[in-house]
């Protein structure tokens, strides 16, 4: 897993931002929110004791015609901090080994500075206010990133820190499944169980569920976006509207 090397804000302020062929349809669609596909692998289920492993954040793109699909992914393995927790039970479920000496581990404020240089600069260029949190069972992932957030005292967050969109829970209304193997199969796209447990794994596994179920949503998202037009409540241009021209 590998990543660009941080800069300073006062850089990446000064860096231009090309602007996302959807920016104006995705500031629309999720209120001004840039969803982001965020899987955790850990060593327990402790958010304040057990070690983050490893993290991938994947973007999520959109299309002119307002179509979301799989971005890029930005990954990172992550060093225990001090006095982590590790429970052997976790590890052998993702089949991680923290002290390998072959594994390319980064500290968590790195990794976490890293990850967030380049979300940062996605919400721009999708002219969001900041990004939100999209996993399975995503109070788990969230619930981890915060933590580490706090414990490796990193500013600068970009995603809102208690919201987030869960694809169990959409999956289940969307699938009736909640297991991600299950939905991502229903789903009809793919998934090799000997590769489940990577967090860059289940998390573009996560992004494309994420993506398929939010365009069949599309039209339910045009016909609620109209109402609330007529309620007084949109001013902006709708989705169509931005399309047509």
């Amino acid at each position: 897993m590998t990543g660009p090397p941080d800069a300073s804000a006062e850089s990446e302020a000064a860096t231009a931002v090309t602007p996302a062929p959807g920016a104006a349809l995705m500031t629309r669609r999720f209120r001004g929110f840039l969803p982001v596909v965020v899987d955790i692998e850990t060593g327990g289920f402790n958010a304040d004791t057990d070690a983050l492993l490893e993290i991938a954040a994947v973007l999520i793109d959109m299309d002119g015609d307002g179509v979301l699909s799989r971005g890029a992914t930005h990954a990172f393995h992550v060093k225990p901090f001090e006095g982590a927790r590790l429970d052997p039970a976790s590890l052998s479920v993702t089949g991680i080994d923290p002290f390998h000496p072959l594994r390319p581990a980064l500290p968590e404020r790195d990794a976490l500075q890293r990850t967030f240089r380049e979300l940062r600069h996605a919400v721009r260029a999708y002219d969001c206010r900041r990004a939100i949190l999209v996993g399975h069972n995503a109070a788990f992932d969230l619930g981890f990133l915060n933590a580490a957030v706090k414990r490796a005292d990193v500013k600068r967050n970009p995603f809102h820190p208690f919201s987030c969109f869960d694809t169990a829970t959409l999956a289940g209304a969307a699938l009736g499944q909640t297991v991600l193997a299950k939905a991502v199969t229903v789903a009809g796209l793919s998934w090799d169980s000997s590769s489940a447990h990577s967090a860059v794994y289940d998390a573009e596994r996560t992004a494309e569920l994420f993506c398929l179920i939010c365009n069949r949503f599309r039209d339910s998202f045009l016909e609620a976006e109209a109402r609330a037009r007529t309620l007084g409540w949109l001013s902006e241009p709708s989705l169509e509207e931005i399309e047509s021209k």
